[in-house]
C-alpha cells in the first residue's frame, strides 16, 4: 500500500496538459464463450476507447465500456474513461508509471491474479490441475446459477479431487435471498474457500453481518454500492471490498482503498470485462493500492479479439510494463486518426 498520502488532486489540476484533439472510437469484442452470471449472458462486450492528443504529441488512453447489470452505468464507464486518459498524459509527463505515480512508491513488476473457471456447472476436476500447474493459488467459480443443493453437492465434488494449493473464490453476484446463503455457507464451511462475493439478492448490513458471522473466510461487496458509506468502515460488517475501478473511478477507487485499509478491510481490484485498455488502467490501479493482493484481473483471455496487448501472464502474476503512464498500446486500427477525423476540444 502507498506510504505516501494518494489521491493527488491538488498536484491534478496543478498539471498542465494541454489537449489537442480527442476521439471517441467505438468497438466490438466477440467472447470466446459465454460470461454467465445469475444475473444473464454475456456474449460480447461493446465499448469505446477514449484517445487524447497533447499540442506535443503525447497520447493517453481511456476505455468506456458500460456493464449496467454490474452497476458501470455509461456516465460511470465515460467518467473512468476521461480520467484515464487524463492520468495516463499526467504520468507520462511525469516519466513514471501510473502505479507510481498514484503510489509514491517504486513501480511494480507484477500482480497476483486469479484464475477464472466460469460457473461452478461448468468447472471440473481437470481444469482445477492446470490451474495448479500454472501457479495459481487462487480460482474464481460463479455460482448461485442452480439451486443450492445442487451447488453444495458440486463443490464437494469438486473438492474430493481438487489440487490442495488452490482455493476458490466464489461469486454470487447478488443470487440468494438469507436462507439461501444461509444454507450455502453452512454446507461449504469445511471447503477450501477463500471468499465469497455478493451472497444477497436484497442485500442488508444486519443480513450481511450474519452471514460474515457464520463464514470461516471473507464474505466480499462487490456491485452493493450503495452500502460502501461511512458507516460500513466505521463498523465493517463484512471483511473484503471488491473495487471495479471502471464504477469507483480511479481517484475514487484509491480513496475506497485508503479508507478500507484504515478500517481493516481487504481490498480486491477486478475488471468490469474491459478491454486491454481499460484493463491496464485497473492493474496500475490495483498496483497501486493493494500490490500483495490476488486480483481478479484474468479476464483478457476471454476476449476472442481486443482493443491492444494485454499485459501477459506468467506463472499466475500479471506482468506490467515499465513503461511511463498505464502501459496501454493499442492496435493500429486505433492508433493513428483518419485526417480530418479529429475532435478539437
Amino acid at each position: 500500500m502507498a506510504r505516501t498520502p494518494p489521491p493527488r488532486l491538488r498536484e491534478i489540476s496543478q498539471t498542465p496538459v494541454n489537449i489537442a484533439a480527442a476521439d471517441w472510437l467505438p468497438y466490438t469484442l466477440p467472447l470466446k464463450r459465454p460470461w454467465l452470471t445469475s444475473k444473464g449472458k454475456i456474449t460480447e462486450r461493446q465499448g469505446r476507447l477514449l484517445r487524447l492528443r497533447t499540442s506535443d504529441g503525447r497520447y493517453g488512453w481511456g476505455d468506456s465500456a458500460p456493464l449496467p447489470e454490474f452497476g458501470i452505468s455509461e456516465s460511470a464507464a465515460n467518467a473512468f474513461a476521461e480520467e484515464s486518459a487524463h492520468l495516463d498524459l499526467v504520468a507520462r509527463q511525469a516519466s513514471q508509471p501510473l502505479c507510481q505515480w498514484l503510489s509514491g512508491d517504486a513501480p511494480v513488476a507484477d500482480l497476483a491474479v486469479n484464475g477464472n473457471l466460469g460457473t461452478l456447472s461448468d468447472s471440473t476436476p481437470a481444469m482445477l490441475a492446470p490451474a495448479a500447474a500454472q501457479g495459481f493459488s487462487v480460482v474464481k467459480i460463479k455460482v448461485g446459477i442452480n439451486p443450492v443443493r445442487e451447488e453444495i453437492a458440486r463443490l464437494h465434488q469438486l473438492a474430493s479431487s481438487s489440487a490442495p494449493e488452490v482455493s476458490w473464490r466464489l461469486d454470487a453476484n447478488c443470487a440468494w435471498n438469507l436462507a439461501d446463503a444461509q444454507a450455502f455457507i453452512s454446507g461449504c464451511v469445511d471447503l477450501p474457500i477463500e471468499g465469497l462475493e455478493e451472497p444477497l439478492a436484497n442485500p442488508d448490513r444486519t443480513a450481511l453481518g450474519r452471514l460474515q458471522s457464520l463464514a470461516p473466510w471473507p464474505i466480499a461487496l462487490d456491485e452493493s454500492t450503495q452500502l460502501v458509506d461511512d458507516a460500513f468502515f466505521r463498523h465493517p460488517f463484512v471483511r473484503r471490498l471488491v473495487i471495479k475501478p471502471a464504477r469507483h473511478g480511479l481517484l475514487g477507487s484509491v480513496e475506497l482503498a485508503l479508507r478500507a485499509r484504515a478500517a481493516g478491510i481487504e481490498t480486491v481490484v477486478t475488471s468490469g470485462l474491459e478491454s486491454a485498455c481499460g484493463l491496464a488502467a485497473c492493474a496500475q490501479l490495483a498496483a497501486a493500492i493493494a500490490p500483495e493482493s490476488v486480483h481478479g484481473l484474468m479476464t483478457a483471455d476471454w476476449l476472442a479479439a481486443d482493443t491492444g496487448m494485454s499485459n501477459p501472464i506468467l506463472k499466475a502474476r500479471m506482468q506490467l510494463p515499465a513503461s511511463n503512464g498505464i502501459g496501454f498500446t493499442p492496435h493500429d486500427i486505433f492508433a493513428v486518426t483518419p485526417p480530418g477525423n479529429e475532435k478539437r476540444r
